[in-house]
């Protein structure tokens, strides 16, 4: 008897990334606008994410998985939103982008995506999950029901959002309590009564939080299904994304 062979995933598209422009978009966010001579051929939805090859301390690179914030394929240019929070790579490298400065990028690749067909969409994110959740309200059309949960360190991180959607959105401030685990969205998210029909909920944020949003909803009654639910960090790693399924 032989093993099976484990599927194999596609090789990802590679892109080589020049820098336009990098500015900050609010106190703790700061946008970098990039091209590439290629870059009107890529393919993507929404929410779905680009690993960067970013260069480390020591010479080396590493992987971060950054969502896509906006696309222009006319102009052959799109920008990511860096979360600044400490020292490490990838904000410290955002900080100091210059035009011309070059990045080698693979993707799309992410499940987090506008769910067609659903009665209404909920999303419960901390600041890393905004920059994703900013663009797919953006692309959802009128008529789509929203409700929106979204932790971030003060009211000064709070931002415009750009939506044809009916949107009932929560803005949760830290105020001064560190980052991470915390129960800022789960607290809310208990007080919301769930709408009727098909629901859809994005969740995205540190891990363990992203958890106790997921679990409370399949308490609630939403389908495991119709949860898209990304840990985009946790306290102490530098790096890393999970799949939060359990």
């Amino acid at each position: 008897m032989t093993d099976t062979p484990k599927p194999t995933r596609p090789a990802l598209d590679e892109w080589h990334l020049s820098v336009v422009e990098a500015f900050d978009v609010a106190p703790r966010l700061r946008r970098v606008v990039f091209t590439a001579e290629t870059l009107d051929q890529l393919d993507y939805r929404p929410g779905q994410a680009l690993i960067l090859r970013m260069p480390l301390p020591g010479g080396e690179t590493g992987r971060r998985d950054y969502t896509i914030r906006w696309f222009d394929r006319g102009a052959k240019r799109l920008a990511i939103d860096f979360v600044l929070h400490g020292t490490t790579p990838a904000p410290s490298w955002a900080k100091a982008a210059r035009p011309g400065d070059t990045l080698l990028v693979q993707g799309p690749r992410g499940r987090s995506v506008v769910a067609a067909g659903a009665d209404w969409h909920l999303f419960c994110v901390d600041e890393t999950g905004l920059p994703a959740m900013l663009h797919m309200l953006e692309t959802m059309p009128a008529g789509s029901v929203v409700h929106a949960l979204i932790e971030t360190a003060s009211a000064q991180d709070e931002v415009a959002i750009e939506t044809a959607a009916t949107l009932t959105c929560r803005w949760l401030a830290r105020d001064g309590l560190a980052p991470g685990p915390n129960a800022l969205v789960l607290d809310a998210l208990r007080s919301l009564a769930l709408p009727s029909g098909r629901g859809q909920a994005y969740l995205m944020g540190e891990t363990s939080n992203v958890r106790s949003w997921r679990h409370h909803l399949v308490q609630a009654g939403l389908p495991k299904e119709s949860i898209a639910s990304e840990g985009y960090w946790r306290p102490g790693r530098i790096g890393g994304h999970d799949h939060v399924d359990d």
